[in-house]
């Protein structure tokens, strides 16, 4: 009986360490990003929309000085797919409108709608969803923000589960 106990035991964990990566890949799938707030369109996107999406790659150092290459999408083509005021229309009171951009375990930054903005800014920032050619890895991903021109890293956030978009008030 202790034999039949073991066999199983070592039977369960094989079996574990064989289905991890794909219950990995399943969940990286299966997330979602939501976009909300002041848009026109509030999205619901799939790793598959993204993928469906214009690419973009930037090849950055990350806080340790380790070179990498990011890909995903831009983060303004989301914006834009949502409704959220971009480009020419991006003026006067539009122009206190923010991106607040929220992690799974609550980390949360913010951009102003023209950091963004191609038309005032000179950076594409990015919604990644590789890491030097494989899909970001657990606590990583599966969505996370690339900001190449920042000097630290710090809005660099991982694990991205929402972006919503707001007026600044006082």
């Amino acid at each position: 009986m202790q034999r039949i106990n073991t066999l199983l035991t070592n039977f369960l964990l094989c079996a574990a360490a064989l289905l991890a990566p794909a219950m990995h890949t399943h969940a990286q799938t299966a997330a979602t990003l939501t976009v909300s707030g002041e848009v026109t369109t509030p999205l619901e996107l799939k790793m598959q929309d993204l993928a469906a999406m214009k690419q973009v790659s930037h090849k950055v150092k990350d806080r340790d000085g380790k070179e990498h290459e990011f890909k995903g999408v831009a983060l303004i083509e989301i914006l834009e797919k949502a409704g959220v005021t971009t480009g020419a229309k991006l003026r006067g009171e539009n122009l206190t409108k923010y991106a607040l951009i929220t992690a799974a375990d609550g980390y949360e930054v913010l951009y102003a709608l023209p950091e963004i903005d191609p038309e005032f800014a000179d950076q594409t920032i990015l919604l990644a969803i590789e890491k030097d050619g494989q899909p970001l890895p657990a606590g990583e991903g599966p969505f996370r923000i690339i900001t190449p021109k920042d000097k630290k890293p710090a809005r660099w956030i991982r694990e991205v589960r929402s972006i919503k978009i707001a007026f600044a008030k006082n």
